[in-house]
């Protein structure tokens, strides 16, 4: 039998590198990349992917609008879903747009084996050569392998989220700079626009790795927030609330990146950095705090409601070192 066209598809190097060394090494395949949708259903059509290993978040076009795009124009293709995106409705999502299964990031080498003997798209063999060099040619970048990281804890903070909210969590690709101060303030400057926020903060450390994290909220989507919490006791507070959300995000991220990176953060509690407050107060109050960071930015939106709010990861500059040897290691 002739090689399967097997596509990879993801727009961060260091998930295609991943999948590429968890591929059976007896999976007879020849493979082609793809860094986003459009490029995945132009390589369909020039029948480089009767089956396909597809990312969910990706700009311009995600994994579900590829899913959507292949029925729509009858386009035959095997998928598999490797993402990040664990929520429960992700998964039965998927699964109504076609997808032949669902595997979590990071991929593993014997869950992928698994779910190709049991979609029969492997024989079952005893193994062969290891397979060498197919992933020789993928550059990793510091930013872009933590991007990864990230985009893996966030989605189990959504899947943990749209559990309390009882809503789908849209993801967006993480923002991650290294930024000077005054960029740190523009990036808070755009987060606000011209609602009032309230801010939650939590410190966090954890083999030498350290920073905070700060949840932001517009005050206009608090009670809705409110709503969807079915709060009604009287001595439930808006900043209670909150504080209780943002222990959830928070620790659901942080424990997510902790797993990765192989190390144990200890969180201070969440305390509030701002009430009802322009962005200008919180730049006041963090700018003793924040000189250079490395500054994570994730914006979560709820299907369904006008709500949305950033959690902001910033790392200590002391940390970036640190961060690097564990994505190396990672890496390699």
């Amino acid at each position: 039998m002739p090689p399967i066209p097997l596509l990879i598809c993801d727009d961060s190097n260091m998930a295609r590198k991943q999948l590429l060394r968890a591929l059976p090494a007896d999976w007879d395949t020849t493979i082609t990349q793809a860094v986003n949708g459009r490029q995945a259903l132009e390589a369909i059509r020039e029948g480089k992917g009767d089956v396909m290993l597809l990312d969910l978040t990706m700009p311009d076009m995600d994994g579900y609008q590829v899913l959507a795009a292949l029925r729509e124009h009858g386009l035959r293709c095997k998928v598999i879903v490797v993402s990040g995106d664990v929520q429960d409705q992700a998964l039965r999502r998927v699964r109504e747009l076609g997808a032949l299964a669902f595997i979590k990031k990071p991929a593993e080498p014997d869950e992928l084996r698994r779910v190709l003997l049991q979609a029969g798209l492997l024989e079952k063999t005893s193994g062969g050569p290891l397979r060498g060099g197919s992933d020789s040619t993928i550059h990793i970048g510091f930013i872009d392998a933590l991007r990864e990281a990230i985009n893996v804890a966030m989605g189990q903070a959504a899947a943990m989220l749209a559990k309390v909210l009882g809503v789908f969590i849209h993801l967006p690709v993480p923002n991650v700079n290294l930024l000077e101060a005054s960029e740190l303030h523009m990036v808070l400057a755009d987060v606000q626009s011209t609602q009032p926020i309230t801010a939650i903060c939590q410190g966090f450390i954890g083999g030498g790795i350290a920073g905070e994290a700060m949840l932001i909220f517009h005050d206009c989507d608090i009670a809705d927030l409110a709503r969807l919490m079915n709060r009604s006791a009287l001595d439930y507070s808006d900043q209670e609330m909150l504080l209780d959300l943002s222990s959830v995000i928070i620790g659901a991220c942080l424990s997510g990146l902790a797993q990765q990176l192989d190390v144990m953060f200890s969180q201070s509690h969440p305390h509030l950095l701002g009430d009802h407050g322009a962005i200008d107060d919180l730049i006041e109050v963090g700018r003793h705090r924040w000189k250079k960071t490395l500054t994570v930015e994730i914006s979560y939106a709820l299907e369904g409601h006008c709500i949305h709010f950033d959690l902001l990861l910033l790392f200590t500059e002391d940390s970036v070192q640190l961060l690097r040897d564990k994505l190396d290691y990672l890496m390699n």
